[in-house]
């Protein structure tokens, strides 16, 4: 085709100079007075500024209500019950019905807690409306008042069927107690350590929910008595053994006395 009066040239408006492109660059903070401000040194510094009045305030908590330890852990503490913090008090009480413990715990510590936790992961699948009113959005908000229902009530169940006295004289730090040398060999050890008084008070004689079995001021006999009948907080009738295996325990722990 010849060059002609009848012939123009348009450009394609996809192809030009990048170099005469507008930029796409955001508005200076000091453009919008009163609604912004700099990130650097403004914003940072009332963050910083709060964060450090929280940091004073969590240090002086810990310095007026020191956190409340309990004595060294013993494995061979069979009686101990753990206490699991707050935050999973749900959780744990859930662990306590018959349908989500026992031979159904995989449901109780697995099964139950997945699908909460993975129906809050599919919340943004399931609820795609652009309505902010929880009013406006029945099926979340009656979801999620559901779940803060039942985990306020759970955590109120644990709290209130929890032996917290026990779990004091349980944790309790005591003092310690002298050393003494056990015979492991001899047949009272033996018993003792086939018996349900090694759940209360230790696997050393030691005590733990019951109180130590070094240096008491009882004779065999006695302590048969205080087996049979209890004293204090110990139950009586709980040793299992025969009555000539008590007597020999009982004539063991009278030999459990301190080093002078």
């Amino acid at each position: 085709m010849h060059r002609g009066k009848g012939m123009k040239f348009v450009g394609d408006s996809r192809v030009t100079d990048p170099a005469s492109r507008p930029k796409k660059t955001p508005k200076d903070y000091s453009e919008y007075p009163g609604k912004t401000e700099a990130f650097w040194p403004d914003f940072l510094l009332k963050e910083w500024l709060v964060g450090a009045v929280f940091l004073v305030g969590y240090l002086v908590l810990t310095v007026a209500h020191p956190s409340p330890l309990e004595r060294q852990a013993d494995p061979t503490d069979t009686a101990y019950i753990p206490l699991p913090d707050w935050y999973f008090l749900f959780l744990y009480q859930l662990l306590k019905y018959e349908f989500a413990s026992g031979p159904f715990n995989v449901i109780g510590s697995i099964i139950m807690p997945g699908l909460a936790f993975g129906a809050l992961l599919l919340v943004p699948f399931l609820d795609t409306s652009k309505e902010r009113s929880p009013w406006k959005r029945p099926l979340p908000t009656g979801f999620m008042l559901l779940a803060f229902a039942a985990m306020i009530f759970l955590t109120w169940e644990s709290v209130a069927n929890h032996d917290w006295e026990a779990a004091k004289a349980q944790g309790e730090i005591k003092e310690e107690v002298a050393a003494v040398e056990i015979d492991e060999t001899s047949e009272g050890y033996q018993i003792y350590q086939g018996s349900s008084c090694i759940g209360c008070h230790g696997n050393a004689f030691e005590g733990g929910l019951g109180k130590p079995l070094i240096g008491l001021e009882y004779t065999a006999e006695e302590i048969v008595q205080i087996a049979h009948e209890g004293k204090g907080g110990m139950p009586g009738g709980t040793f299992q053994g025969t009555d000539e295996e008590l007597q020999k325990l009982a004539e063991f722990i009278t030999t459990l006395q301190p080093a002078e």
